[in-house]
């Protein structure tokens, strides 16, 4: 019985030595990679900002904005050219996602973000609002974002808002619709005006 276990333990061999070199450099190597990624997605995000360079930097809010007809809290989604829900803006801040506090008042609407650029968005260039499910890499449910359509620089762009309370969205579309009316007006009086 001792020489069958001594047998066994003769054939017995033990596991291979881990070769700590080849891991140590297949680890440096993954993350010299998701280095290398990262750093081009940065560049990426500088050149489309640098392409956007002609956009004006974005109004600041009056010294008195007037009475709040509504106001929001939730997170600000970024921003695109309008109708391409994929092209992002990146200009002057307009692609950092960030909390934000929203005020629609007689003038305009407050966008207010913590951490990131503010703006204002004078109620002569709000050109309207809707409610759909997703902008420049985020998508929600059908209806979960308010996005808001609105002129810069001479181009139409699409910020979209996501409320902290989404039974609020379609306040926020009603009222920015019934603001539209008077302002689409004027703005085309002005133009009219300034034809002559």
């Amino acid at each position: 019985m001792t020489s069958a276990l001594i047998n066994l333990a003769a054939e017995q061999k033990s596991a291979d030595v881990t070769d700590w070199a080849a891991r140590i450099g297949w680890v440096v190597g993954l993350l010299l990679f998701v280095a290398l990624v990262y750093w081009l997605m940065r560049e990426g995000w500088k050149w489309r900002a640098t392409l956007q360079g002609d956009l004006p930097e974005l109004p600041t809010a009056p010294a008195e904005p007037g009475t709040p007809s509504l106001t929001m809290t939730g997170r600000y989604h970024g921003s695109t050219t309008a109708g391409q829900w994929l092209d992002r803006v990146v200009a002057h801040g307009l692609g950092t996602r960030s909390r934000v506090e929203l005020t629609l008042t007689d003038q305009g609407l407050d966008v207010v973000r913590p951490g990131a650029q503010d703006f204002f968005i004078p109620t002569d260039r709000l050109r309207g609002a809707r409610l759909d499910k997703g902008i420049a890499g985020k998508v929600l449910a059908e209806g979960g974002l308010l996005v808001i359509t609105w002129e810069h620089g001479g181009k139409q762009l699409d910020s979209g808002f996501r409320s902290d309370r989404a039974a609020e969205h379609a306040a926020w579309v009603e009222a920015i619709a019934s603001m539209q009316a008077p302002a689409q007006a004027q703005h085309n009086e002005n133009q009219t005006e300034g034809a002559r």
